[in-house]
């Protein structure tokens, strides 16, 4: 069974992906925090396809600086396939902590949203 947390968290999620869809122009920045790790996507919901994907497996340094890479790894992979903008989707997190400092990163690699 999974606990309340997640499960709130999830709802969050479900309510915000009524209202927000990326697309092969304008994809949608999914954040993705467990307890270790930071992942981040761009994803095509119209194909259902992931376009860039990053995360901290091999960055070394405290969560928040790990998070900033990933925005900004996101950004240059995303530069690299002509993706200039999305819509950022913050999976039911708090805009707060890692879920903000892979935005923000993002924003330094380029991206914008």
């Amino acid at each position: 069974m999974k606990n309340l947390k997640t499960i709130q968290r999830q709802r969050r999620h479900n309510r915000v992906r009524g209202k927000i869809q990326g697309n092969a122009e304008k994809p949608r920045l999914v954040v993705f925090r467990s307890l270790k790790l930071n992942y981040a996507q761009l994803v095509d919901d119209d194909s259902h396809n992931i376009l860039a994907a990053a995360d901290d497996k091999k960055l070394k340094g405290k969560p928040q600086e790990r998070a900033k890479q990933v925005g900004e790894a996101l950004a240059k992979v995303a530069k690299e396939k002509g993706i200039s903008a999305c819509v950022f989707d913050r999976n039911g997190y708090k805009y707060h902590g890692r879920v903000k400092a892979v935005a923000e990163g993002a924003r330094e690699g380029g991206l914008k949203f």
